[in-house]
């Protein structure tokens, strides 16, 4: 991105003062993110090119985040919080908007940087993952009487789990890089699982589930912790919060942070579900939201980190089959890793759904 594009985004911001340095931020996979530094004493800022390809419509985009954080923002407030640490601040331009178009009709937002805060990437003792669970936990109280039907999708199907069940099988269909033969083993196993796919959606359809606020990426790295108490401060990447199933978070979080092994780890003997982990999420999670949370939702939990799972994985290898188009790559063949990874995680769920049910009911 040219330095110029970059300073006339950051010169329509009502920031504190004027910027005098941008700095790159390469955490992220999606949007284009730089750090701003407004000189010294005065806040720091996070500015954003959104990325349109993945999200077609920022401004629906905005109006969720907007939305969400200004009602989160209300809570923390009245419970005697600080809104500019625990939630999102959007800054406005200079006109007023929510975001800024440049001449390109490229669209940027800013927003007020927290400090003071780590980010992990993943858990390394049951005890962070428990502190995880507490503050998406949170999150959902906060937003527990939020209108979730009128926020918009901005990935439509993103969490249906039958959508990308059948996005995977015109995948496999098409085989548009020949490589369907190598993962025919692969493939099986996961077109065996089709019958379960629509066991959360069935449930949303007929009221079991209760439609709520998702954030629909529960990751550990979008909590900011405190650097120095190492409690949960803020929920952040908010772009994909849409309407959904709790089960979806949940499902999202053990998926990544209950797994033995990073999610590209090849030797599928070290690929296993940690039992000790999911307990320590279930107890934080369940513990903020037992009261929010259906005894039907509650027991489903399990099969929300089965259903997220299978999902991701058949998205890793349908995306590997049509030429890894979706998904950014390290290395040749990452796609095909992170698929058979995650299949090997639904194999050993298998084996284990019923302990893991169990857990689930010492916290009902």
């Amino acid at each position: 991105m040219s330095v110029k594009y970059i300073e006339e985004a950051g010169n329509a911001f009502a920031f504190a003062a004027a910027p005098v340095s941008y700095e790159r931020c390469d955490a992220g996979h999606i949007n284009d993110t730089y750090f701003v530094n407004c000189g010294e004493g005065n806040p720091k800022y996070i500015m954003q090119r959104v990325n349109t390809d993945i999200f077609k419509d920022p401004i629906q985009l905005m109006s969720n985040i907007k939305g969400v954080c200004l009602h989160v923002a209300k809570k923390i407030k009245a419970a005697g919080g600080d809104p500019d640490r625990e939630v999102r601040k959007i800054i406005e331009t200079k006109s007023g908007d929510d975001y800024y178009v440049d001449p390109d009709g490229r669209y940027w937002r800013a927003y007020l940087m927290i400090e003071d805060v780590i980010s992990y990437n993943t858990p390394d003792s049951p005890e962070l993952f428990y502190k995880s669970a507490v503050a998406f936990g949170k999150f959902f109280n906060q937003l527990a009487d939020y209108p979730a039907e009128t926020l918009y999708e901005t990935i439509p199907n993103f969490h249906n789990s039958v959508s990308r069940m059948n996005d995977f099988k015109k995948a496999v269909a098409e085989d548009k890089t020949g490589r369907a033969a190598e993962m025919k083993p692969e493939i099986e196993f996961a077109l065996s699982k089709e019958p379960l796919c629509s066991y959360i959606i069935d449930r949303l359809a007929d009221g079991r589930f209760k439609l709520c606020v998702t954030h629909n990426d529960t990751k550990l790295n979008n909590v900011l912790m405190d650097a120095k108490t190492g409690e949960g401060v803020c929920i952040i990447d908010l772009d994909t919060v849409m309407p959904g199933s709790v089960l979806y978070d949940f499902g999202d979080s053990i998926r990544f942070g209950a797994s033995s092994a990073a999610e590209d780890e090849t030797d599928l003997d070290k690929v296993y579900m940690d039992l000790n982990m999911f307990e320590a999420y279930v107890k934080g999670f369940v513990g903020e939201l037992h009261d929010s949370m259906t005894p039907d939702e509650i027991m489903g939990l399990p099969m929300g980190a089965y259903l997220m799972t299978l999902e991701t994985g058949i998205r890793f290898l349908g995306d590997y089959l049509n030429g890894d188009v979706y998904f950014h790559t390290h290395y040749e063949g990452q796609n095909k890793d992170r698929a058979r990874n995650q299949l090997k995680l639904i194999a050993d769920m298998d084996k284990k759904l019923s302990q893991m049910q169990e857990i689930v009911k010492k916290y009902l």
